[in-house]
């Protein structure tokens, strides 16, 4: 997924220039359909230690394919996903056949993280990337109270809330979008903080921000309502202060399908 917070696809032409992937290591994950995938590309095309490998298969769902994105973080070995899971949404369709030929032609999406930088109650510093979301959710039946600054500027004094997320355009198609946010199109220089489940102000449905903003959540009252921070699989519980910041300096691989693209799967969501 540059200096920009968004995935960054290679244009058509690059497809001339794309490299050759000779090693291939296969990685699955725990599911049976998974699992048995693995063992039928093995025994079809060899496999190797993914860190000797010019390219990772990995073989489960969208959960599959962040953990492996973040595993290879900053490796420059370029993820393939095929779905062997149930959503699929960052996988390609699962075929046997023709696989050198389909990642030799895929198209590569570069993605630069959110850094999330947590405070806890105990004055830890916590610091994780995301590929789809940073978010902050209630660990009580108490609803959170949250102040929100854009660039060190207070843009909402109190947010009371079940939570509130900061969305990649990766991400926006997934917790964010269940959440009522926003989908942003791949090429977007945004990000999208959405609120979850707002009481107060009720009719606020969240905002996008420049994808070079550094986004600050404070959590008001935090001994009463004591709040959680998320990034993707990362979780911290009782935090009192959370930054989300695009790095520019991190950046994952991820390779898609020429005729099932990014774009393509973002429209497909938007129009049913």
């Amino acid at each position: 997924m540059n200096d920009v917070a968004r995935p960054t696809p290679e244009s058509p032409a690059d497809a001339d220039a794309a490299p050759a992937y000779g090693r291939i290591a296969f990685v699955a994950s725990e599911a049976p359909d998974a699992l048995h995938a693995q063992a039928q590309l093995v025994a079809r095309y060899g496999n190797i230690a993914p860190e000797d490998a010019d390219i990772v298969v990995a073989l489960g769902g969208d959960g599959f394919m962040l953990q492996s994105l973040h595993r290879f973080r900053d490796s420059g070995i370029p993820i393939y996903g095929m779905n062997r899971g149930s959503v699929g949404f960052l996988m390609n369709s699962f075929r046997q056949e023709d696989l050198p030929e389909r990642i030799a032609a895929a198209q590569r999406v570069v993605i630069h993280p959110l850094m999330m930088e947590a405070t806890d109650v105990n004055g830890r510093q916590h610091r994780a990337p995301a590929i789809n979301e940073v978010s902050l959710i209630r660990q009580s039946y108490q609803a959170a109270k949250l102040r929100i600054a854009i660039d060190g500027k207070v843009r909402m004094e109190e947010l009371i809330c079940d939570g509130v997320l900061v969305a990649t355009p990766a991400g926006s198609t997934a917790y964010n979008l269940s959440a009522q946010g926003p989908i942003l199109p791949i090429g977007t220089p945004l990000l999208a903080v959405t609120p979850i489940s707002a009481f107060r102000p009720r009719r606020w449905r969240g905002a996008l921000v420049p994808d070079r903003a550094r986004v600050d959540i404070a959590v008001l009252e935090f001994e009463k309502r004591p709040v959680n921070a998320t990034a993707d699989h990362f979780q911290v519980l009782n935090v009192v202060a959370v930054r989300a910041k695009l790095d520019n300096a991190s950046s994952m691989t991820m390779l898609v399908d020429r005729d099932h693209s990014i774009e393509e799967r973002i429209l497909r969501e938007q129009f049913g």
